[in-house]
């Protein structure tokens, strides 16, 4: 079998200019549409039905920013290894949306656009979770219960308008308690410039939805089949949720690696945003064992586009294998 080589393709295509223009009578000029379809994915897990909706990207910029006290050659070397842009992370918004056939529940709420320009933080991107959830058929007063992984702005700022209504008017919100109590209290507005910004952010959402609380406590159910892991570090109380039906579990893992190359490759390094950095690391390389030893499924809220996929040993680290596209039929 004869081997095609980068010299036989680029000879292929002058041979291609070579042929004479074929012309029809009438090609209308279509301008750019300079936008994108609505960003939905829905799939069977067991009996549930699961459905990611994008909050839109959230990318980070520099990319150096989203770390401390890394090697800025190797981190920019792995990104290039892998085909990724060096000058910037295109964090994903990968939101979860769950109908246990009783119960609608979300997981997060992205961005949303309670806090006016600072809902804008990481740029005008942002911010989609509504039209994408109205896409694929859901409304927000047919949200039940919110389970919460922790209370960051990219998690729970669209709890609420920017008037400070509740954009799901009849959902309970689950939330550990250390969570709620650590992000609602102005005496923990100290350290890094964005505490302030994100203290007001989650009293703003969360205080709205007081009267309806409850507290997703490690080991117990927060409803049937989805329970409460605990995985300190990044937050003070982050959450993680396994979610278990026909014998099948997939890990809402929040924000536990936020990148699928440099904090899995590297699960050591420390991330900016997180609360412990130390805390965090340890705890990212127990959980990376366990879905990677039992081989469970993992839906990683800023992954790539939908986010869901296994978590395999390699090296010193980890490899992300993105889970096949999956249909309801």
């Amino acid at each position: 079998m004869a081997t095609t080589t980068r010299r036989a393709l680029l000879a292929a295509g002058a041979a291609a200019l070579a042929v004479p223009h074929i012309t029809a009578e009438a090609f209308a000029a279509a301008p750019p549409r300079g936008e994108a379809a609505p960003a939905w994915y829905r799939f069977r897990h067991g009996g549930l039905e699961m459905t990611v909706v994008s909050d839109g990207p959230l990318p980070i910029r520099p990319a150096s920013s989203g770390f401390i006290g890394v090697d800025q050659a190797e981190m920019e070397g792995l990104l290039r290894a892998n085909f990724l842009a060096t000058d910037h992370l295109p964090l994903e918004q990968n939101v979860l949306i769950v109908n246990t056939g009783r119960q609608l529940i979300l997981f997060d709420t992205g961005m949303g656009n309670s806090m006016g320009a600072a809902s804008q933080m990481f740029g005008p991107t942002t911010g989609r979770l509504l039209a994408n959830m109205r896409a694929a058929g859901i409304e927000p007063a047919q949200i039940d219960l919110i389970a919460l992984t922790h209370a960051h702005c990219d998690h729970c700022w669209g709890l609420v308008d920017a008037n400070g209504a509740k954009v799901f008017p009849n959902a309970q919100v689950a939330i550990s308690e250390a969570d709620l109590n650590f992000w609602t209290d102005d005496a923990n507005k100290r350290g890094p410039e964005f505490m302030t910004a994100f203290i007001d952010g989650a009293k703003k959402n969360l205080n709205a939805y007081r009267d309806r609380m409850v507290m997703a406590r490690d080991g117990a159910d927060i409803a049937p089949g989805i329970r409460a892991m605990a995985i300190p570090g990044h937050s003070i109380g982050h959450t993680a949720y396994a979610i278990t039906d026909g014998g099948q579990t997939i890990i809402n893992s929040g924000d536990i690696s936020h990148h699928h190359v440099l904090l899995l490759q590297r699960p050591n390094w420390k991330f900016a945003f997180d609360a412990d950095p130390d805390q965090a690391a340890r705890t990212r390389v127990r959980f990376l064992d366990m879905v990677s030893n039992d081989r469970l499924e993992m839906l990683s809220y800023h992954f790539p586009w939908p986010g869901n996929g296994h978590v395999l040993k390699a090296g010193e680290g980890y490899a992300w294998v993105p889970s096949p596209v999956r249909t309801l039929l």
